[in-house]
């Protein structure tokens, strides 16, 4: 479905999607450095742990690619429907009912009948005649975003093992700017939703350190 037809045209990816996917190449990047005794390693384990690392990351920078993709096929599709069901109501309130279900609750009580009646003759009119689901070119790119973003934030986590010939600390300079990527990751989240921005990025540091424990017990 093109441009023109989606209720509510968006970036390439969202705010709170760049912050998920930093937030996710760390907790990634973390489990295998956190996992590094610095003491006991010589550089053989270090190099084994920034392949793995980075590996992991290139794998997971894939897999999350191709969920953005399946979340936007599923999006347009989610369109097609309302495109369809629209073009097949009987009668305006129905079609009046089928856009509110369709905003965000705020906006559909803010919007009168007539607000309505227009949204709903523009989109049966304007939508796309596509039968299924088709990616565009700002589909992939945000898939390419996606990747990169994944990948790239386990850079400044294994950086000082590349430049550093001292494991110890390496480790110790690798987990301040973990931290301080975690901080500003929160507090950026923090702004976004509305809670107090400090308050948040210290919460983030939280919880990502504890997934970060939860995942290395676990196995993973």
């Amino acid at each position: 479905m093109g441009e023109k037809s989606r209720i509510f045209p968006k970036r390439v990816l969202q705010p709170i999607e760049r912050i998920s996917e930093v937030l996710f190449g760390l907790i990634m990047a973390l489990t295998f450095t956190g996992s590094l005794s610095a003491a006991e390693s010589g550089r053989a384990e270090v190099r084994t742990m920034l392949i793995g690392a980075i590996g992991c990351n290139l794998a997971w920078g894939f897999v999350d690619a191709i969920m953005y993709l399946m979340g936007c096929l599923a999006e347009r599709g989610s369109d097609l429907r309302l495109i369809k069901r629209l073009r097949s109501a009987v009668s305006r309130e129905q079609a009046r009912d089928i856009v509110a279900e369709a905003l965000p609750l705020p906006v559909a009580r803010a919007l009168t009948s007539a607000d309505l009646d227009r949204i709903s003759v523009d989109l049966a009119r304007g939508g796309s005649e596509a039968r299924s689901a088709t990616l565009t070119g700002d589909d992939w790119l945000g898939a390419v975003a996606v990747f990169l973003i994944v990948f790239i934030s386990t850079i400044p986590i294994v950086l000082p093992f590349v430049l550093l010939q001292d494991a110890w600390i390496a480790l110790r300079i690798s987990n301040v700017i973990a931290v301080s990527m975690m901080s500003v990751a929160g507090y950026a989240f923090g702004r976004l939703a509305g809670y107090r921005p400090w308050v948040a990025a210290g919460l983030m540091v939280l919880l990502g350190c504890f997934l970060v424990a939860l995942t290395i017990a676990l196995g993973g």
